[in-house]
């Protein structure tokens, strides 16, 4: 079977599947150049409204293959453009990780905003293994998510760690027994397709640093609807009915 990322999208849900189980799921530089127009088009789907990313089989992703890369290919480089592109999804994304989630794969899983585990995956990030420099972006990400120490024990040794600690310092969110992560994932995303896109999107920008949109969302709070539904919805005991939906570039 040929490397490749499969994706499906049913209910509301994008699913997208690193798939190269020959190599432990590891990134071609062709699947690292696909990942951003592939989530450029599911971005535009309307009915889309949150993204699963996960690995074929019992792995999540082993890294990069290097020996996919021609002479002159810059791996980081494709690494970080596919890792930007990831974060910068618009609507919720949670990565389901099983196995080895090893270098280019933890870059994958740290860019979603989400990451749930079963009980047994592997952490790494692994660039002093090779004396790469690990990029700038890629750094400061992580330290937004796990804090310096946590960041600088990763970086510094390239030491695989487990569930218990990766969960203990906010690597992974929730730590799922075996057989379990998939039901999960499932109930989970069924959650988020129900609630206002209007309050996950603003949210999404706010926790991710911008200081540039109060007004933005203000307005659109109040032009958007959601929010009168909700309270009526809430007063009249009923499910709400959401209508807000992000424009063509994600706004």
């Amino acid at each position: 079977m040929e490397p490749q990322l499969e994706h499906t999208v049913a209910d509301g849900v994008a699913t997208v599947v690193i798939s190269n189980p020959a190599k432990r799921n590891a990134m071609t530089a062709g699947m690292w150049a696909a990942l951003p127009g592939l989530l450029e088009r599911l971005a535009g789907d309307r009915g889309v409204r949150a993204l699963v990313l996960t690995g074929a089989g019992d792995t999540f992703c082993a890294g990069a293959d290097i020996s996919s890369l021609r002479e002159g290919d810059s791996p980081q480089g494709l690494a970080v453009r596919a890792e930007d592109a990831l974060a910068a999804f618009p609507k919720p994304t949670l990565a389901a990780v099983r196995g080895y989630c090893v270098g280019g794969g933890s870059q994958l899983a740290a860019a979603c905003d989400l990451r749930f585990a079963e009980e047994g995956a592997s952490f790494g990030v692994t660039p002093a293994k090779l004396g790469i420099v690990y990029a700038a972006s890629s750094t400061r990400r992580l330290v937004a998510l796990v804090g310096p120490s946590a960041t600088k024990h990763l970086l510094f040794s390239g030491e695989l760690i487990g569930t218990e600690r990766a969960l203990r310092t906010g690597l992974v969110d929730e730590v799922l027994p075996a057989s379990e992560l998939d039901g999960r994932v499932a109930a989970f995303t069924r959650v988020l397709v129900s609630r206002s896109q209007l309050t996950q999107a603003a949210a999404k920008e706010f926790a991710d640093g911008r200081e540039d949109r109060d007004a933005y969302w203000a307005g659109q709070a109040r032009a958007g609807g959601d929010t009168a539904e909700g309270v009526a919805a809430f007063l009249e005991r009923r499910t709400p009915r959401f209508t807000w939906t992000p424009g063509p570039t994600g706004e």
